[in-house]
């Protein structure tokens, strides 16, 4: 291995301890916290890196929120999707499906509601953004496949009924009014809106 590879290996391993030292500090102080209260300094004092640094890996505290919860989502979408796998009724397995992100989305309210409108309002080009959205695309996509288990339901109207859902689900989060809501009646006002979209 010339030494030059060997510069570059090592290069990429500081940037990643670095990542995930910025990862394990906001993940943290986000959590005992609330994005809301925490700072970008103490987030970087915590990493024991400097706030110029924290900069080159996330432009904003919405950007770190992002980079914390994506995989949290992912997780969830993982889950959903397994636990649907073994539900009959199409309501009910596209609410397994659901209820793993609502979940993880209540971990921590304020939280879980940043998330979505750093998600819905931050620039799309920028990678966690991007992330965040394509973990939105896979959530229709999974909840389409369940609703194609309906024969009933045209393939065209599966994705568009699929991206109805999401908005439900994303609208049930989200909204001011709900915020005292624990997951089960946010699942169950998600199951009331949606059981009103499908064939009967």
């Amino acid at each position: 291995m010339s030494v030059a590879s060997q510069s570059v290996g090592r290069r990429e391993r500081n940037k990643q301890e670095k990542l995930d030292r910025i990862v394990a500090a906001a993940s943290e102080l986000f959590a005992e916290h609330g994005v809301d209260e925490v700072t970008t300094q103490q987030i970087a004092d915590q990493a024991d890196i400097g706030t110029g640094t924290l900069f080159l890996y996330a432009k904003t505290k919405g950007e770190l929120l992002l980079l914390v919860q994506n995989a949290k989502y992912v997780e969830a979408l993982e889950q959903g999707r397994a636990d649907a796998e073994t539900v009959p009724g199409v309501l009910d397995a596209v609410l397994a499906i659901l209820r793993p992100i609502v979940e993880c989305n209540r971990i921590q309210i304020d939280n879980g509601r940043t998330y979505l409108r750093e998600m819905v309002f931050g620039d799309p080009e920028e990678p966690r953004h991007g992330a965040a959205l394509a973990i939105v695309a896979q959530t229709e996509e999974a909840v389409a496949a369940v609703l194609r288990r309906d024969e009933r339901v045209a393939e065209g109207d599966a994705a568009t009924l699929a991206h109805i859902v999401s908005a439900v689900m994303f609208l049930s989060m989200a909204a001011s009014v709900n915020i005292a809501l624990s997951v089960e009646e946010i699942v169950q006002d998600i199951r009331r809106q949606v059981d009103v979209l499908l064939p009967r």
